[in-house]
Order: structure tokens, then sequence, then C-alpha cells
């Protein structure tokens, strides 16, 4: 590949697959990976690494080559705190210190803690076009895969502990004499990891005393269901396992001398494999935090409520067009406008529709817009342009009717249909759950008039006589002349008529701009809300 060439090459994404073919050379696989511990509710900034590997994933593809994407869950991990947002907590915290396979889902919803959150993100990640291959670390400790990685690592339990030891201070290093175990075990009699190594016989034979109900054992690590890596070995072991080439960590894991530097010295020491290349994310903040949302979840936002705000292709579009190390806010207040507003310009320019200011920036705005797709490329056909503000504006015209709407635009494709139906309910929801008030309003349909008098009164009567008959016929710049007339023969100012109008129509001082409202709203349903003045 030319990587002079600025097409290829314009997105991150892109140049860290370059990067990952040119250091580990030509291979048959790719495979990536990412992965979490489903100790609570999966919330964005997790989605942030998932959608991280899956944006690399598409680069690799698009240059032709095989890629594995592995997701792990680490469902074999100590359940150590009760969530705020689970019921019954009473029963959850006597499952504390078993593994989280083994604590019920106390909704009642799935076999186990654990499992309630994996389904939750995997049914929800075919919704934004991501497909990884799970990984359920539990069922691969018990079924014996990880006892020869196991062993390795108990043989080499000194050359891990000076690893462990390569990037801590004096203070923090673990002494000469400090008896140090890579391996720990949950208690075959209570379950729970309060248990202590006590010998290995160089092979495959562990015992282990446990302090909470002293049961003592040896187990065979090929037979035993109950054995597991510290993470910090388990990692790399893990990497040479699954012969990782691309995994990505949070800033406090690449951090010079974090657990990433220390995982890459045992994977390379005692498992023989190169680490993976890396990547650093950053944290994403919550701006505009809905209330339902909040009091459900904990404060905490999970992949379906971003998508309850924004459609796939514009969630996606939000981290395809940010880099992974830079923090960032989702927000759910009014900047969920803006944030509609530039993918639209980005689709616009990647159409052709919008020239970009220079060819450097319409590569970059055309490969953002195509990894922000739910199916990797261009869609068919150019979705229907509408502003997310106007779409608002109309679905509260019609009550939320996204058929009344749809039909109403008159001119939408039926190969459309679909990512503008994704739009709408995404719009209808956000100004229900998430707008100002001030931003909401329901039309006056009900026969109900305002306390209007004087100048206003006659205002509404002479916009009912004079502007909505050519609702209709005229365009948007001459039906505003039009309330600009009405006011100026009422010597009133055009706010004073504003406000009357909005009034009379939603029962409100200020709405959508009053010309553009009155086109949307219709001669016939004006002249419905309006006689009743007259």
């Amino acid at each position: 590949m030319n990587t002079e060439n600025n097409a290829e090459l314009c997105h991150w994404a892109d140049q860290m697959a370059d990067r990952i073919i040119r250091e580990r050379g030509d291979l048959d696989l790719y495979t990536c990976a990412s992965g979490i511990t489903p100790s609570g509710t999966v919330h964005i900034g997790n989605f942030r690494e998932i959608i991280t590997v899956d944006l690399i994933v598409r680069a690799l593809r698009s240059r032709g080559k095989k890629v594995r994407f592995i997701y792990s869950w680490d469902d074999y991990d100590v359940f150590r705190k009760v969530p705020l947002n689970m019921p019954d907590p009473a029963t959850l915290e006597k499952y504390l210190r078993y593994p989280i396979t083994m604590v019920p889902d106390t909704t009642g919803r799935n076999e186990n803690y654990a499992r309630h959150h994996e389904v939750d993100i995997e049914q929800e990640l075919p919704r934004v076009g991501i497909y990884p291959e799970f990984l359920y670390q539990a069922e691969r400790y018990r079924a014996g895969r990880y006892a020869d990685g196991m062993k390795k690592a108990l043989q080499n339990r000194e050359l891990i502990k000076e690893c462990l030891n390569a990037y801590r201070d004096e203070q923090h290093k673990m002494k000469p004499e400090d008896v140090y175990w890579p391996v720990s075990a949950f208690c075959t009699k209570c379950n729970k990891d309060t248990t202590e190594i006590l010998d290995y016989d160089g092979d495959y034979g562990v015992t282990y005393r446990c302090k909470s109900c002293g049961n003592e054992e040896k187990a065979d690590l090929r037979t035993a269901r109950n054995f597991k890596l510290g993470w910090r070995v388990d990692w790399p072991m893990r990497w040479n396992e699954e012969k990782v080439v691309f995994e990505p960590g949070g800033k406090d894991h690449i951090s010079p001398g974090g657990s990433y530097d220390t995982a890459k010295l045992v994977s390379k020491k005692v498992y023989g494999w190169d680490a993976p290349i890396t990547m650093r994310y950053d944290f994403v903040k919550i701006k505009g935090l809905p209330g339902k949302m909040s009091s459900s979840k904990g404060k905490v936002i999970a992949l379906p409520d971003a998508l309850m705000v924004y459609q796939p292709e514009v969630l996606r579009y939000i981290f395809a067009g940010t880099r992974p190390n830079t923090e960032f806010a989702i927000s759910f207040d009014l900047d969920v406008l803006k944030i509609y507003e530039d993918y639209d310009r980005t689709e616009r320019v990647a159409w052709g529709t919008d020239k970009a200011r220079n060819e450097n920036l319409y590569y970059k705005e055309k490969r953002i817009y195509e990894l922000s797709q739910i199916e990797p490329g261009m869609p068919a056909v150019m979705p229907y342009q509408i502003g997310f503000r106007m779409l608002t504006t109309l679905l509260q015209t019609y009550s939320g009717d996204i058929d009344a709407v749809i039909a109403a635009l008159g001119d939408v494709k039926p190969e459309q249909t679909g990512c503008l139906r994704r739009r709408a309910a995404c719009a209808w929801y956000w100004v229900r759950e998430c707008a100002p008030e001030e931003f909401k309003f329901a039309l006056k349909t009900d026969g109900s008039k305002a306390e209007l008098e004087g100048k206003a009164l006659a205002a509404v009567k002479k916009l009912y006589t004079d502007v909505v008959p050519v609702t209709g016929t005229v365009d948007e710049k001459e039906l505003g002349q039009k309330i600009f007339d009405v006011a100026k023969a009422l010597e009133m100012q055009p706010k004073e008529l504003f406000a009357a109008a909005y009034q009379a129509l939603i029962g409100k001082d200020q709405g959508p701009r009053l010309a553009s409202f009155m086109k949307i709203i219709g001669q016939e349903k004006l002249s419905d809300i309006l006689k009743v003045y007259c």
C-alpha cells in the first residue's frame, strides 16, 4: 500500500491498521481483542473500547485482510461490590467474593448476574453494526483450556515476580523473601476467593486452603474448575493463547509503567509472544444526563440509552470522528442538535452535495462517514436529509406520528425510510425526555382558546383571514412577509404578534420560526385551530 496516499491514511483507524500490517507482517489472520468484566452495566465509556477495535477491524478488512474480532467476558472474576441499579441488594450481598457467574440475577431475567450484563450488550451491538466473537472466560477456565498457561505461570513465578517489580518503586516492590503465586482459587466448598495457595508440585498439582471455611485440598489444574490466573498474568497468557496482534487500553492501563507495560514483559518472557500493538483511549463524560436514564442506571449511560437519542450512524460518527486518546462528553442536552447537524454536513460532503474546503478534508470526512455506517462503506442511496431540529418540530406537530411525518414530507424514497424512521424515533424520544421545556410544544387541537384580547386577539383574527388562506401557495419567505404585514397593519411589534400567534397555536409565548411552523402545520389544520377566535 502506498503510505503516502492521503485517501488511504486520512483516518486514525486506517493509520493504525497500516501500522499493524507493517509491524506484524502479512499474516493469514489478524486477531484484534477487547473485553471487560461484566460486574455491572456496560456503559458508554466501555463501548468506546469496543468501537475502537471495530473501526480498526474495518480498516484492516478494507485492506483485504482476514480479521478475527474477539470480545472476552471476564466472567470468572470476583464479585466485589453490589451495584446501585440491581434489585434485592441484600441477596447480592451474600454472594460477595464469589465468581460473578455464581451470583444470581436478581431481576430474574437471566441465569446469573454476569449473563445479565453480557446479554444487555450482546443484543445491542448488532444495532450499531458490531459483531465480535464472544469468549466466556469462566467457561474456558472451567473446561481446563488454560491449564498449561497456569502451569507455565507457576513454573515461572519468580520471573513473573521480576516482571511485576520492573516498574514499581522500591516501596511497592515485592521483596525477595515474599512468596508470590500467580494463580488463585475459588473454594470448592464455600465458593469464595478467600483462599491462599500452600504448595505447588511443579506440574499440575496445586494445594490451597480457604480462610473463610477452613477447607484444604490439592487439585489438578487439568481437571479442577476453580483456579484462575491473576489478571496481570491472565491478560498476557490469553494474548498468546489467541495470538492477539491489537488490543487498546484505557489511559490508566496504557500509562508508562502501567499494567500494559508489565503484561508486555510477561507476554514475551514467559509466554514467548510479542504483546499486541495498542493504543490508549480516554474517558467519555456525560453532558445533560436525562433524569430517567440517571435513575434507572445509577447515573450510568449504557449503549441502549445512547441509542434512544442517537441513531446508530450518528453514535458511530461521534466515536469515529474523535481520536480515541481524546476525552470528550457525549451530550443529551441541546448539543444533540449540533451533533446531528455536524453529521449531516459530513454526509453531504461524502455524497458530494457539499464541497469540502480541500481534498484532504474531503477524504477525511468521507472516511469518517463510511466508518459511521451500520454496514461498512457507503449506503446504496443517499439518506433523506432532514435536520434533527426540524424533525422535532414536525413530530410535535403530528403528535409523534412518524408515518404522518414521512407522508407530509412527500418526497421520501422507499429505500430511505428505514434510516429516516430511526432518526425520527430518536428525535421523538429526545424532545420528550431530554429537551428543555421551552423546546417542547403541542398544538391546541381541542378547540380551546387562549386568553387573548386587544391587538393580540385582532392579530390572530387577521392571521386567520389574511395569512392562513395563502399558506399553501406561497413560499416561506413570502409567508413571513405577510405575517410582518399583519403586525404593521395593526401597529404592533412583530414579537407581540408572534407571542399572540404562539399562544393561539401552542399555548406558549415562544415556538418554532413562525412562517416555517405555519407551513408545517398546513392550511387546513391552521384554519381549524384559529377559526375559534373569529
